[in-house]
């Protein structure tokens, strides 16, 4: 072929486009995300109505059912799931993969604005949201104290430490579990006021005109002129307690006189606990471009100066790190890799039997391999299990191509030519049949990128993978190998070149490569045998047949025995990266709950063999539990709970 011969004339050339093809590879590599498996999720939109002081039956029936009635008739919706809970509807609308997440959201708005007359004047707009699958935490941290509470935890958590991480490189947000802000707490006490003849809404009133910032203009002066600032917001349980509610009889009766008013927390409805420890929980979330790994690498380096900042008695601890069970599977995908590519260097060793024979082929492997990189990168890929594990499927096959270049040139090297001569001959002879060779390898790979569903979109990235290193491999052995088998090749025993000048000192070099050895000898023993199985198959086609037709209706019977399930993804260890949302039961009170979460968490150790990396959610400082809800799916019913 032309572009073999080209290169066996310009050596230079040949090793150039290799070292191109490498570099954009290594290039390309330092800027892939990495991730444990390729982004497989559906689309999902989230519509989220407030109605204040409604319990999760009223929410139910008269906001949830009337969104989830107009919903259902969207197209392309696979799974639809609804929550009613106190104050709050949620439903979750997942679509089919090839439904575009713009465009469901839209639909899901205009279905929504229908049914606003049908919904409660007081409920809040409910809001639709796309749901991004990467705005989940990868990484928890757990701030705790033995001598504070989760109001001070909050605050250093909030004044502290979000600002500093949101700075670190790929962090796109924190969020805060267990968060509890402070608050005037105003406990109103029934029996004064009847006594007064005041309601709650007399209270509310109060509270609304007397703490507020009013504008109050400015004074001008003939040169100067200054911004006037009245104070009206209050920030002590004195200045609450100072508010008039109401006069009777030319008698204030002021807050004080008819509640009891302290400084607590906003909302105590959420509890967050690390090691049965109150703590709080700051998740990281990471950019949509970052990967995940290095994220948190850049969130473990921070730590020791984050530690500095923290007040005598008070952690900061990670309680649960998603990156893990990525570097665990990785390297252990890494592991293979390299051990693939350490034995088919020794079985290319073993069978030709020279280390300058063996280097040629061993080339291609880094080559291909290495280059695959710049395709990922540009088709917007990632480097997880399935693009790893499909390098390690490719380091069989791109060697091939470039052992039979090495053994056709080998050929005519024996007969006599020159190394020159004996390359230009090979490659010319065998370079259209490696490049069928690579076609049919290439057109088996490809349709797997085509495969439609969560399945196809799974094995996408292997199928493009592998068919990339053929590809480059198939470059390879039609350039680069002829090249060094023209440059550092040598034969069996001495031969006179074909050439004469400059290529006779060639011949006079050449030196035997291949010995009969112990490995030979047995190779023509397995040879030999291989001939008497063939000539007695020959000898007996009836039973032959009979047995290849037995063999393949057994398999077809064996594939529909075959159980067929989603497999769930384990991590190295052999555990799966799982972790438990447990809920209070039914009319289960704030103070009430953390009892049963410490119950519910004994027993999942008992269960479980929980660490720092199993995932287990034991440990999690974002697990929280939410009073007097009432949780429906679509799909399928929960199960009640126990008694």
């Amino acid at each position: 072929m032309k572009i073999s011969e080209l290169s066996i004339q310009r050596p230079v050339l040949a090793t150039v486009m290799s070292l191109a093809i490498l570099l954009f590879g290594v290039l390309s590599f330092t800027f892939l995300p990495v991730r444990e498996y390729p982004d497989i999720d559906s689309p999902e939109v989230s519509v989220t109505t407030f109605y204040r002081g409604a319990n999760p039956q009223v929410v139910e029936t008269e906001i949830t059912d009337v969104l989830e009635e107009q919903l259902s008739t969207i197209e392309g919706v696979k799974v639809m799931t609804s929550s009613s809970q106190e104050q709050v509807s949620n439903i979750t609308i997942e679509f089919n993969l090839k439904r575009d997440v713009d465009k469901a959201a839209s639909d899901v708005r205009d279905r929504v604005a229908r049914v606003r007359g049908q919904l409660p004047p007081s409920a809040d707009e409910p809001v639709v949201a796309k749901q991004d699958v990467n705005a989940q935490p990868i990484i928890w941290l757990a701030l705790f104290g033995q001598n504070y509470n989760t109001l001070e935890l909050s605050d250093v958590a909030y004044n502290v430490f979000t600002e500093r991480l949101q700075r670190l490189n790929g962090v796109g947000a924190v969020q805060i579990g267990g968060n509890r802000k402070y608050a005037m707490r105003v406990w109103l006490d029934p029996q004064r006021l009847a006594a007064y003849g005041l309601t709650v809404a007399d209270v509310e009133g109060a509270l609304q005109g007397q703490n507020a910032e009013i504008p109050s203009g400015r004074i001008e002066g003939t040169g100067r002129e200054f911004a006037v600032h009245t104070r009206g917001d209050l920030s002590k349980p004195e200045e609450f307690g100072s508010i008039i509610v109401a006069n009777q009889q030319d008698h204030p009766v002021h807050l004080s006189d008819v509640a009891t008013i302290e400084l607590g927390a906003e909302d105590d409805r959420n509890i967050a606990r690390y090691n049965r420890a109150p703590a709080v929980g700051l998740g990281i979330v990471k950019q949509q471009k970052a990967s995940t790994v290095d994220v948190a690498h850049e969130v473990r380096k921070a730590l020791p100066a984050l530690r500095q900042l923290l007040p005598p008695g008070m952690q900061l601890d990670v309680a649960y790190d998603s990156s893990t069970f990525i570097e665990d599977s990785i390297h252990e995908v890494v592991v293979s890799l390299v051990v693939a590519v350490l034995l088919v260097f020794v079985v290319i060793f073993v069978f030709l039997g020279s280390l300058r024979a063996t280097l040629i082929p061993a080339v291609a492997i880094p080559v291909s391999i290495v280059g695959t990189f710049t395709v990922i990168y540009f088709l917007g890929y990632s480097i997880n299990i399935l693009t790893l594990l499909a390098l390690v499927l490719a380091i069989g096959l791109v060697v091939d191509d470039a052992i039979v270049m090495l053994e056709n040139v080998y050929r005519h090297l024996e007969m006599g030519k020159s190394r020159m001569r004996a390359a230009f001959d090979g490659a010319s002879e065998i370079g259209f049949a490696i490049l069928a060779t690579t076609i049919v390898l290439v057109a088996v790979f490809v349709p797997v990128a085509f495969l439609t569903g969560r399945v196809g979109r799974l094995f996408s990235e292997f199928g493009i993978a592998v068919a990339v290193s053929v590809l480059i491999s198939g470059f390879v052995a039609l350039t680069l190998t002829p090249m060094l088998c023209s440059r550092i090749l040598r034969r069996q025993g001495g031969g006179h070149d074909e050439e004469e000048g400059a290529h006779a000192a060639d011949a006079e070099a050449v030196a035997p490569a291949r010995r009969k050895r112990w490995f030979d000898r047995q190779f023509d023993r397995f040879a030999e045998g291989y001939e008497w199985a063939v000539r007695a198959s020959l000898a007996r086609k009836g039973i032959v047949l009979g047995v290849t037709v037995l063999l393949i209706a057994s398999i077809g019977v064996l594939f529909t025995l075959t159980p067929r399930s989603w497999c769930r993804p384990r991590t190295a260890a052999g555990s799966s990266p799982s972790s438990a949302r447990p809920r209070a039961p039914p009319s289960a009170t704030p103070t009430a709950t953390p009892a049963w979460s410490r119950t519910s968490t004994s027993r999942c150790r008992r269960r479980t063999a929980c660490s720092p990396r199993s995932g287990c959610s034991a440990r999690s400082p974002t697990a929280s539990c939410s009073w007097g809800s009432s949780r429906r799916t679509s799909a399928r019913r929960p199960r009640s709970w126990p008694r």
